[in-house]
């Protein structure tokens, strides 16, 4: 019993085995073959190693933004001039990533509460029934008291009054010098993984170059101040159109660093993309084309309450950072020259489909590769022998001839000598 283990623990420790080859010479296989292989290394090396760099690992950056406006606009409307400035059209004022910058406005002035009447096409009436009190409606203004007036024919209403009319847009915009306003943006990256912290203001961006530079795609690509009128047009969009009804754009600041290189060369990539629809698209195409929202002044007046109610309409700026960065690291490249190893056998499954189930002579290429036996158990002294090299057992004696197709046999008992085909049809015994 000890014997069996020790001889079954040897077998397993000192022996190897490697699997059965046979070489096929055909033309066609074999450029199959071979084209196959190249494909697959094709992939390897252009697409996993040069276009995905399977031998780098990757991280994304914690970011955090923060922006500045600069600029004056100014109105007259009916003889009254004003200035404006950033607190008065930046919203909100506290520098986040995502603000809007007014362009266009309805104001109602001195809005007080109390009872008057609709505006036409809101409430319509025709006689006191059509004005449900207490009721309201979607897009009016207020609640209803019930009344239909005869003057305007529409409903009076409770609501801050007098009520606002923002069915005429003003054409052209009233803050058009909103073209020339400049926004800053401080933007700051960290990549956890590799320990490496960045900023857009890189290195040779210091207060001297902040002070003069506008940023240009081409000639000034690292400047972070931007005029309002590029970014417009960078997005696709006219300024005078999107500075009507509003719009919203989206500021794409891209890292994507290779850390293999020096640090300095990762900087940042700005893009500039209209968040609201297609330029090439017209009013009339989109259903609500455009952005806007209200925004009240509260004060007093001989202890009343009033407001000035402003309806803005404004660009909406959304700074999207992104970011990728790639450093070698051996546990991908090993990963990714397996699994290209790996995939170098499809060309042996192919080429096997091919040889054994296409070519004319497949029943020549299948017994060749594979080496079928009977079932039922041999005789301890009988002799097996094939078309290649074989190892005949004789009792204790084993010989290893490479002859072929003749295996030579020793029968130890009588000294009888036996040469014996491997073909079944021709033996001889002497």
């Amino acid at each position: 019993m000890m014997s069996q283990i020790s001889n079954a623990l040897s077998d397993f420790f000192f022996e190897y085995e490697t699997p059965r080859q046979v070489l096929v010479r055909n033309r066609r296989v074999g450029v199959v073959c071979r084209l196959i292989q190249l494909g697959v290394l094709a992939y390897i090396i252009g697409w996993v190693f040069i276009y995905e760099k399977g031998y780098q690992s990757t991280d994304t950056a914690v970011s955090s933004v923060f922006t500045k406006m600069k600029g004056v606009g100014y109105t007259n409307i009916e003889g009254r001039e004003r200035v404006w400035d950033v607190a008065d059209y930046v919203f909100p004022p506290q520098g986040d990533s995502s603000f809007v910058v007014m362009t266009n406005y309805i104001i109602t002035e001195g809005q007080k509460m109390g009872k008057c009447p609709e505006l036409q096409g809101k409430h319509n009436c025709s006689s006191h029934a059509d004005c449900e009190g207490g009721s309201f409606k979607r897009t009016g203004h207020g609640q209803m008291t019930g009344v239909c007036l005869n003057a305007t024919k529409t409903c009076e209403v409770l609501a801050w009054c007098p009520v606002e009319d923002d069915v005429k847009i003003p054409d052209p915009p009233m803050l058009m010098s909103a073209v020339n306003y400049t926004l800053f943006i401080k933007n700051s990256v960290t990549f956890p993984l590799f320990g490496v912290s960045r900023s857009n203001l890189v290195e040779n961006i210091d207060n001297a170059y902040i002070s003069k530079c506008l940023y240009d795609p081409t000639d000034a690509p690292l400047c972070p101040i931007f005029r309002l009128g590029d970014i417009v047009k960078l997005s696709g969009f006219k300024f005078e159109t999107i500075a009507r009804v509003g719009g919203a754009i989206g500021i794409v600041v891209d890292w994507t660093c290779n850390l293999d290189v020096d640090v300095k060369h990762c900087i940042p990539k700005y893009t500039f993309h209209g968040l609201y629809g297609n330029a090439a698209e017209t009013d009339q195409a989109r259903a609500s084309v455009g952005y806007n929202f209200r925004y009240a002044k509260h004060y007093l007046e001989d202890k009343e309450q009033k407001r000035t109610l402003l309806k803005v309409f404004g660009i909406r700026f959304d700074i999207i950072v992104q970011s990728l960065a790639r450093k070698f690291d051996i546990i991908p490249t090993l990963t990714a020259i397996g699994s290209g190893v790996g995939i170098f056998g499809v060309a042996t499954v192919v080429c096997d489909l091919v040889l054994l189930y296409l070519l004319p002579k497949r029943e020549f290429y299948k017994n060749m590769k594979f080496k079928y036996t009977d079932s039922h158990v041999q005789d301890p002294d009988s002799e097996a022998c094939s078309t290649e090299t074989e190892v005949c057992k004789v009792r204790d004696l084993y010989i290893s001839i490479t002859l072929k197709p003749i295996c030579l046999v020793f029968r130890t008992a009588d000294v009888l000598f036996i040469c014996y085909s491997c073909r079944s049809d021709v033996g001889a015994t002497f």
